[in-house]
């Protein structure tokens, strides 16, 4: 039976009653931050839903997390916590009960249309790392850059390959991004070239929010994962190739990177996912015991990604992919994080890596769909793309699709704006 809330919520919306997604918002541009969740085309504020008294379970009763300015505090009280939180705002959202739908007053202080609010980042992020988790897209790169004897290097199928991101740089989506300037390979006998990037790219990514996180110095056991990583937003990590391949040897991706990374501002919970759980790829060969999972799993959650050029008013797909497709899984990634001691904390922000599937339409950046600009996308409005031009426009979005109503991710914007002279 598909729950019903007493908001009028379209069937194509992405925040259903289901979803319930956790953000942080301003009313209006003098007022502070809160934190919220998205229900249809409202938000609703949940320091007026706690200031009223209604969060009155055991482990949320006498907690200050929804008076905060980030959702640091709520994401570290950890699973339990959440879950009550989310029993308690869908029952308040629901149809057949009258404590929010029958008091005027208590809506009007706790509702805002979301066309009229100003949406932040989610939480303060204090650290972030990028995973390289699709095997596809593994595969891909290592036929462009080395050829297609031994493009996955035998290392990748034993541990879920990272490097640490620059966490000052990751940005709300509809945030401009101004094309890097940098270094790439010489021509010839001449110096290195620096100057604007000529291969500016997206990533379609997904990112992982760290709730409790862990001590230093104890590694999180893999059947225990799953309830320190609160949810995922969608994740747009651009990338200078011709930067990052000019300075990626001998210790990995720099400022070909991190110049900007796109996040969306809502988190969808592993519990409003849990619907459309389905089965990871199978690992060959078998992962070492301290990343075996009893049951390896991902999420049914259909991407796609859209380029908007300047002067057209809409996007063209370019590409259509799934969270399914990732090798690693997130439990993976997080235990193999802190497998050395490392410790995460709350708030803390785990790329997936980009996400491409096993077609030429499922592939999740410019660098593979044009195999490295040899083979130009022709884009549905006519203009054609090696890498992003000045003026584009990159639009990823996610859903999972229910019976009758749809847990979405909302979308991940972002606009190339000209290099600095």
């Amino acid at each position: 039976m598909t729950l019903k809330s007493f908001i009028d919520v379209h069937p194509d919306s992405h925040f259903s009653l289901q979803n319930l997604p956790y953000g942080v918002f301003k009313p209006g541009k003098e007022q502070k931050a809160r934190i919220g969740v998205a229900i249809g085309e409202y938000v609703l504020d949940l320091s007026a839903i706690a200031g009223a008294g209604l969060f009155n379970e055991p482990l949320l009763k006498d907690s200050e997390c929804f008076f905060q300015n980030s959702l640091n505090m709520f994401l570290a009280l950890g699973r339990p916590a959440w879950k009550e939180a989310r029993a308690t705002i869908q029952r308040l959202l629901s149809a057949d009960e009258p404590t929010l739908r029958d008091n005027a007053s208590l809506r009007e202080r706790s509702l805002f249309s979301m066309d009229q609010v100003e949406l932040l980042l989610p939480a303060a992020i204090g650290d972030y790392t990028d995973f390289f988790s699709s095997m596809h897209h593994a595969k891909n790169c290592g036929t462009i850059f080395r050829g297609p004897e031994n493009p996955i290097p035998v290392n990748w199928f034993h541990l879920p390959i990272a490097y640490h991101g620059r966490a000052s740089s990751i940005l709300l989506s509809g945030t401009d991004i101004i094309r890097p300037r940098g270094q790439s390979f010489p021509v010839g006998n001449s110096p290195p070239y620096f100057g604007p990037s000529l291969k500016l790219d997206f990533e379609l990514e997904m990112a992982a929010i760290v709730g409790p996180g862990n001590e230093l110095g104890k590694p999180v056991d893999i059947d225990k994962a799953e309830d320190l990583i609160f949810g995922l937003v969608l994740m747009n990590d651009w990338s200078a190739r011709d930067i990052q391949a000019w300075e990626y040897q001998p210790l990995g991706p720099f400022l070909g990177k991190s110049f900007g990374t796109t996040i969306s501002p809502w988190i969808v919970t592993l519990e409003a996912l849990e619907p459309f759980a389905c089965d990871a790829p199978k690992q060959e060969p078998h992962p070492l015991p301290y990343l075996t999972e009893k049951k390896s799993k991902n999420y049914d959650i259909a991407l796609e990604v859209q380029i908007k050029p300047t002067g057209h008013k809409e996007g063209s797909v370019v590409t259509k992919s799934n969270f399914k497709y990732l090798y690693w899984t997130l439990p993976q990634q997080l235990v193999h994080h802190t497998s050395n001691g490392c410790n995460l904390r709350p708030g803390d922000l785990l790329g997936t890596g980009t996400i491409s599937g096993p077609d030429r339409e499922s592939l999740g950046c410019l660098l593979e769909l044009t195999w490295n600009g040899q083979k130009p996308l022709s884009l549905q409005n006519g203009a054609v793309r090696k890498f992003l031009e000045d003026e584009d426009e990159v639009i990823i979005s996610g859903c999972c699709q229910g019976n009758g109503y749809k847990v979405g991710f909302g979308t991940c914007t972002g606009r190339i704006l000209p290099a600095l002279l």
